[in-house]
């Protein structure tokens, strides 16, 4: 990306995300709420899964446990977009990432990337959960360098 310079990856506005929940996702967005990062396991082989499902893939089993993680990972992927989603913040420089998420062999999450020059990330690069508040009492995990 030499030469390229996308400026600082930021923070998506509380007020431009809505968070919904369903029985599955529950359990995640209230562990949010507290500032635990969790992740879907089966309860009955222990596979990890997310987003979450009604059925485990691997033993079809619907018991599910959702254990407290170190909130670390690794960059699987990501992408840098340069061009704001929110025509009233037009700066905006947006990080998606895919993280790798320790504590939970093979479970991923899509999250958002900050605190850093876009230009400076990599794949296999170390990170810590930090927390994006929303509204009523909603957080939203997002993730920076470790």
């Amino acid at each position: 990306m030499s030469g390229i310079t996308y400026g600082d990856a930021k923070i998506i506005p509380g007020d431009h995300i809505q968070i919904t929940t369903d029985t599955w996702t529950e359990p995640f967005w209230q562990a949010a709420k507290a500032e635990r990062l969790t992740a879907c396991q089966c309860g009955a082989c222990g596979q990890f899964r997310m987003p979450p499902t009604a059925f485990c893939p691997s033993c079809q089993s619907q018991k599910v446990n959702w254990p407290t993680l170190p909130g670390t990972g690794t960059v699987f992927s990501f992408a840098i977009c340069n061009k704001s989603p929110f025509p009233d913040v037009p700066d905006f420089v947006y990080v998606p990432v895919v993280v790798d998420l320790d504590g939970a062999p093979g479970a991923r999450l899509v999250s958002n990337l900050v605190g850093m020059p876009a230009e400076d990330i990599v794949i296999g690069m170390k990170v810590q959960v930090d927390w994006n508040d929303i509204r009523d009492g909603w957080k939203l995990p997002i993730f920076r360098k470790a």
